[in-house]
């Protein structure tokens, strides 16, 4: 037996939220997590995702060696030719011939020497990061106000706060611990809470007051909330006339539109506006706090300028629980925004826009190749790539190919594109498909370095593990190259300490407090050693000369701007570009869900994580299921100009009418036909050029299909074989044996069961057969032990089941199988409802029954559900009010 290994302390692979996670090896050399309580960011509370990371730590699609088209070389052979093939096309078309997508995934020194040798050495700007996809508006909207890209307020707001607005923000399931933050200071302190969301959310759960506004509208939102402020007197007139600029101009748009105008325009009645303007003007400590439902939006920008001038026009900005305040979705979008990741940027808060920031770098890097204009944007850059004027990208710990808008171009500009190199942990994904070099990285467990989550919080991210195989530190990958082409001076670090130094020196150089200052300073870190870089605490910038961290920015009315002003933006209203017609009738919203996250290359491979929502859902109101005769769980076709794909019906009163909602995670490594960005267009912000990714014209109808086939098996199928054998639709997850597809198909039950039991059998293996009164069932082994089993069904779309994968691994004799092969079994859709306590369905329904149980807070209590992270609480509470007691 091994002896447990002690704690040690690095933070969560996930959302911005950034918690502080502690990690150590049992007695069975299993990792455990669990979270740190003396993290700033969560004191010890961690989601279901967080707490499952131990599962993700697998061998399971982990790229272990550096190839070249597809064959294994050695390190030295990949480095040599990326460097080559890089340096023959700036030779041959010039520096802007290449460009490189990164990712909020990468740690800050990964992020910096990427930024470096793009903008610095190669000599261009046309590097973009996936936040350009999340929150590249707020990054914007920031900029235009205080002169810089800065996030006023802090989490121990939402604590502090009266109101709290959630916009654009399902808050419950996409950052579920401060969620619950946010829910216990409402249980204490009795604050207010408002979600304008167009949806109704799990976080409706604590809400006071939900508006469900028309999607889009909410500059005209906020530009009325401007004007009520400005005719009832709640002006702070000694605020703005110290401490800010253009307020007419902002005002003068926003009394453009009369209440009756901004209530038609927002689907709101006149009482539901008065009822929230008057709680935002009465109560001084307000938090507004916004993310993707605000940003993916072609008036993203404008929505957010929208939300901060109320706040200035109030002086609610960086003060004890008032704060305009944007949440990230990536663990380290902050930290790429601080060194300069986004093509409009450069390092350390310096701006192209001035050519004093840009001497500054050019000197500090020592370069005379500094790119003097901003790069293509995300969108801009792979149209850049489809037209042949780059030839090569070097895409980073990130999956374009299904995650950026109109996927199905991408896929073609990445195809034809003659230098692809790929940097990742994962050796399969739909990106991957299109690389001509792969570059192993190191895996999050293995990587160490800093991130800064969405409070400015910069937290040390420590190696948990061993590296698999020859991965490597993506730094390192960076630098490697770098040196390869020329710049070995400038790129001759030893370890991520000492880029963290040169970040830290940046920051600090000509940065003086009385000088029109940048906020971004790290000062206070200089000349940290190795041992104090190892065990640097969590700590919010700017962390100056004195060593102090700085929990809240803007409280003294002073701005990183020329005169020390924030700025009012005038935001007219513009309706959102959707081509809605009656040929694509519905309006699409996408976002994430409670267990999974991006494009589920690392939730995916947790089994308790697939078990919420197992397949892509379509939730569509029920007077659009009456009127395109669809029925819960049946599969349709979903179109828009772009593209189509397929999505399981989920029909609810979730969404308004001629509106519809799918998730984002699903991938062509996970479903035949389930990733929604194949129907985004590419409409975005004119500012930003983050994409609109809630509002497209889709329409829907219903697919015809024969037989239904559940597929349980220890090892994966390929996608491109289980697609060429079933011909019509199927989705893969996850299960603790091994894995599961859900299978439609217009093949005969018997010609079905052929073709999927032929993966399968070989001499070694046998099968037991059986056919039931309803379904066909199979279950394949070897020396007794279950491989496989497959259950066959007509279709029959009243009803869409799953069946239990226990039986696989067991014994062939085990009574598991013999009731499964007798139809005995429970076809019943998974039920775990808590993944955190791993409480199922059924346990809560004879809890409340047996103890006829009729509040929330009782039943988490009995159960101990929902008192993980607590993002369970609203699958909780339905439950509650649809089980009968009596």
């Amino acid at each position: 037996m091994n002896k447990k290994s002690s704690w040690k302390k690095s933070t969560c692979a996930y959302c911005g939220v950034g918690c502080g996670i502690k990690s150590r090896f049992n007695h069975d050399g299993q990792l455990e997590i669990k979270g740190d309580e003396q993290h700033p960011a969560n004191k010890g509370k961690l989601c279901a995702k967080a707490l499952t990371l131990s599962e993700t730590l697998t061998t399971n699609n982990r790229m272990l060696t550096p190839q070249i088209l597809n064959k294994p070389v050695s390190w030295n052979q990949a480095l040599n030719e990326t460097a080559n093939q890089l340096q023959n096309i700036i030779d041959n078309y010039g520096p802007d011939a290449v460009a490189f997508y990164v990712s909020g995934q990468l740690l800050t020194e990964d992020y910096y020497v990427i930024n470096k040798l793009a903008k610095g050495f190669v000599g261009t700007a046309n590097i973009d990061t996936n936040s350009r996809l999340c929150m590249s508006s707020a990054v914007a909207g920031h900029q235009r106000a205080f002169g810089e890209d800065c996030v006023a307020g802090c989490y121990d707001d939402l604590e502090a706060a009266e109101v709290v607005i959630l916009t654009g923000s399902n808050l419950a399931w996409c950052h579920p611990v401060l969620f619950q933050r946010l829910k216990q200071a409402q249980q204490q302190h009795n604050t207010k809470i408002v979600v304008i969301d167009p949806r109704h959310t799990a976080s409706c759960e604590i809400a006071d007051l939900h508006l469900s506004i028309t999607a889009g509208s909410d500059v005209a939102l906020f530009n009325g909330l401007l004007s009520y402020l400005h005719s009832n007197d709640y002006i702070d007139q000694h605020y703005t006339d110290a401490h800010t600029n253009n307020i007419t101009a902002a005002l003068t748009t926003a009394t453009a539109l009369d209440q009756q105008q901004v209530s038609q325009l927002t689907g709101l009645s006149e009482q539901q506006l008065h009822s929230f303007y008057q709680l935002f003007a009465t109560h001084s400590r307000t938090v507004t706090l916004y993310s993707q439902g605000v940003n993916q939006s072609v008036s993203g920008t404008d929505k957010v300028n929208a939300i901060i001038n109320c706040h200035l026009a109030t002086g609610r900005i960086g003060k004890l629980g008032a704060s305009a305040f944007s949440i990230t979705g990536q663990p380290n979008a902050m930290g790429g925004r601080e060194v300069g990741g986004l093509a409009t940027t450069l390092a350390a808060h310096l701006s192209f826009d001035r050519h004093d920031h840009w001497q500054l770098l050019s000197d500090f890097w020592q370069t005379d190749k500094l790119a003097t204009r901003p790069g293509l944007k995300a969108v801009d850059m792979f149209d850049a790539i489809a037209n042949g004027s780059i030839k090569a990208v070097w895409i980073i710990a990130t999956n374009p190919a299904a995650s950026l808008p109109n996927s199905n171009k991408i896929n073609q500009a990445l195809a034809q594109c003659p230098c692809v190199i790929v940097s990742d942990c994962v050796d399969n994904n739909d990106t991957l498909r299109h690389a001509t070099i792969k570059l192993p990285a190191q895996g999050w467990s293995e990587k160490s370095g800093t991130v800064t989550n969405s409070e400015r919080c910069i937290s040390r991210q420590r190696r948990l593990v061993p590296t698999q195989g020859e991965a490597k530190p993506d730094w390192w990958i960076v630098t490697q190259i770098a040196q390869r082409m020329g710049f070995e001076n400038q790129f001759n670090y030893t370890n991520e300490a000492q880029i963290f130094t040169e970040h830290v020196a940046l920051t600090a150089t000509n940065n003086h407090p009385h000088q029109s200052p940048r906020l971004l300073n790290l000062s206070g870190l200089s000349n940290l050693t190795a041992a104090e870089y190892d065990h640097l605490l969590p700590q919010q910038w700017p962390i100056n000369s004195d060593g102090i961290s700085h929990q809240r920015l803007f409280s003294d009315g002073i701005f990183p701007t020329q005169d020390g002003r924030a700025c009012f933006i005038a935001t007219p209203y513009r309706p959102v570009i959707t081509h809605a017609s009656a040929v694509y009738p519905l309006l699409l919203n996408t976002g994430r869900i409670r267990d999974q996250w991006h494009t589920m290359t690392r939730t995916g491979l947790a089994a308790s994580l697939a078990d919420h929502i197992q397949q892509p859902l379509i939730s569509v109101h029920p007077t659009d299921a009456n009127h395109y005769q669809v029925i819960d769980n049946q599969l349709v076709t979903v179109t828009s100009h772009y593209g189509e794909a397929i999505f399981r019906v989920r029909i609810t009163t979730d969404v308004k009418p001629q509106q519809v909602f799918i998730a984002i995670h699903w991938t062509q490594q996970t479903s035949s036909a389930g990733s929604v960005c194949a129907l985004i267009g590419e409409h975005r912000d004119p500012i930003s050029g983050q994409p609109q990714y809630k509002a497209t014209a889709v329409q829907l109808s219903p697919l015809t299909y024969t037989t239904d086939a559940i597929l349980t098996t220890t090892t994966a199928i390929a996608a491109t074989e289980l697609t060429a054998s079933t011909a019509l639709y199927w989705v893969c997850k996850k299960v603790a044996a091994g894995y599961q597809y859900f299978i439609s198909s217009n093949l005969t039950s018997s010609a079905l069961e052929q073709i999927l039991m032929a993966h399968f059998m070989t001499s070694t293996q046998h099968s037991l057969r059986a056919i039931t009164h309803n379904s066909r069932r199979a279950v394949v082994f070897n020396n007794n032990r279950c491989l496989a089993s497959v259950v066959i069904h007509p279709h029959n779309s009243h009803r869409y089941c799953t069946t239990s994968a226990n039986i696989i691994g067991n014994d062939v004799n085990d009574i598991n199988v013999h009731q499964f092969l007798n139809g005995e079994d429970k076809l019943t859709a998974s039920d775990i409802v808590c993944v955190c306590k791993q409480i199922t369905k059924q346990q809560l329904i004879d809890t409340i029954t047996n103890n006829k149980i009729q509040d929330l807070s009782t039943l988490c209590r009995i159960t101990t559900a929902g008192t993980g992270c607590g993002g369970c609480c609203h699958d909780i509470q339905t439950l509650l009010s649809t089980t009968d007691i009596n």
